[in-house]
């Protein structure tokens, strides 16, 4: 006689060691225990007696029971033992379980860690874990769609962060394709999604090319109190008018304070390609101000609060907001911007020479893409009088706006 739901809720433990069977039909049976409930399921396979658990009541309840049951009736017809195809399933999950996006990104990271800079394989991993893992990284990689990886892009998109949005979203890409090598998942999902990430408008960063308010912004830089790190950073940033994160990521093993030359190593550079700085007096006096204080370490910036990273890519403007300028006047950024306009304009410098020092692509009347070191001794010599001017201004000197010829 079949089992109803309230027998199965109220039949009580007869106190067998063994335990009381009550029959559903069709094989399958309610085991009464001291320690609950159980359902099996007693099939014949290959002349064989064999017994299947289905589940524990209430968790499983009748109804849910009999469902087991059939589909497991279903795969012996089929000649499949229902137990084999249970316990493959079981190890199924537990593998995949083992290889949620979080575990296989982290692998990721640590394999490709080498071909990265120490300073971007910071930010990725930044961006990864405070991203990406806590919406995806749980789930087994294998089950992770395109529209879960464009969920995440998204959601860094609605904060105006584009750019590091779509960097997000190749970063996936590539944790995907390294799963296909290992053979932990099918397919890069996010093929699936080109040209689905919004772009950002291209922005331009305020600086300040009028060298009376150049002047006055020096003077409000060689006032300033702040932390010594930062003064150093914020004086030199004008000298030499690097991006700020070539700046503050500066090292003292790329830097010869004999030879009076920064050279910095093209993974760190936009165009990945090797760039000298040749250091004026003022900029190499500033160095040389700094090398007692952290020429013990790694980074010529460290970290305000540790140096074992550099300085934040927020420090330089942080002190600028906090001497009255604001993101719409001036930015860190800005510094280059201001050289590039009046070392033109005013001082009647070379362009090519100027475009050199800002590391932007030159190319020579042949077409062919200038080396690090060409015209380095003009570029110099350009480098010392910018430094010199840069002196006249802050100190209030006449400005007299001409071109040279």
């Amino acid at each position: 006689m079949a089992l109803t739901d309230t027998f199965v809720k109220q039949v009580k433990d007869t106190g067998k060691p063994a335990g009381a069977k009550y029959t559903d039909g069709g094989g399958m049976y309610l085991l009464v225990k001291a320690s609950g409930k159980y359902w099996r399921w007693d099939y014949a396979l290959a002349g064989k007696r064999k017994t299947l658990a289905l589940g524990v009541y209430p968790d499983v309840p009748l109804a849910k029971a009999r469902q087991k049951r059939d589909k497991a009736r279903e795969l012996l017809a089929d000649g499949i033992d229902p137990s084999t195809a249970k316990r493959e399933e079981k190890q199924a999950k537990a593998v995949a379980a083992g290889n949620t996006f979080e575990a296989i990104a982290e692998q990721w990271l640590k394999a490709t860690r080498a071909k990265r800079a120490a300073i971007t394989q910071d930010k990725v991993t930044t961006w990864l874990r405070k991203d990406v893992f806590p919406y995806i990284g749980k789930m087994p990689i294998t089950t992770i769609g395109p529209r879960d990886v464009l969920a995440v892009v998204r959601k860094m998109e609605s904060r105006g962060v584009f750019d590091s949005a779509k960097r997000i979203g190749q970063i996936c890409g590539q944790v995907f394709r390294y799963a296909v090598a290992e053979g932990t998942a099918e397919r890069d999902v996010t093929t699936d999604l080109r040209g689905a990430f919004q772009h950002a408008e291209k922005k331009h960063y305020a600086a300040i090319t009028d060298p009376v308010k150049l002047g006055a912004l020096l003077r409000s830089i060689d006032a300033y109190t702040g932390h010594p790190y930062c003064v150093a950073a914020l004086k030199l940033s004008p000298l030499v008018f690097l991006r700020p994160g070539e700046l503050r990521t500066a090292e003292w093993a790329e830097i010869d304070l004999e030879g009076a030359e920064w050279r910095i190593p093209g993974t760190k550079m936009k165009m990945k390609a090797d760039h000298i700085v040749p250091l004026s007096t003022q900029a190499l006096a500033l160095l040389r101000s700094m090398h007692p204080a952290t020429g013990h370490g790694k980074f010529v910036f460290p970290s305000l609060r540790t140096g074992e990273r550099p300085m934040s890519e927020n420090t330089i403007n942080a002190a600028l907001r906090g001497m009255g300028y604001a993101k719409e006047v001036h930015s860190a950024h800005g510094f280059r911007a201001t050289a590039r306009t009046i070392m033109d304009e005013v001082l009647g410098e070379r362009v090519d020479l100027i475009e050199h020092q800002l590391a932007h692509a030159v190319k020579d009347a042949n077409g062919r893409a200038y080396n690090r070191t060409a015209h380095l001794p003009a570029r110099r010599e350009m480098l010392q009088r910018w430094a010199d001017y840069l002196d006249r201004l802050r100190l209030g000197a006449d400005v007299i706006h001409f071109k040279a010829a």
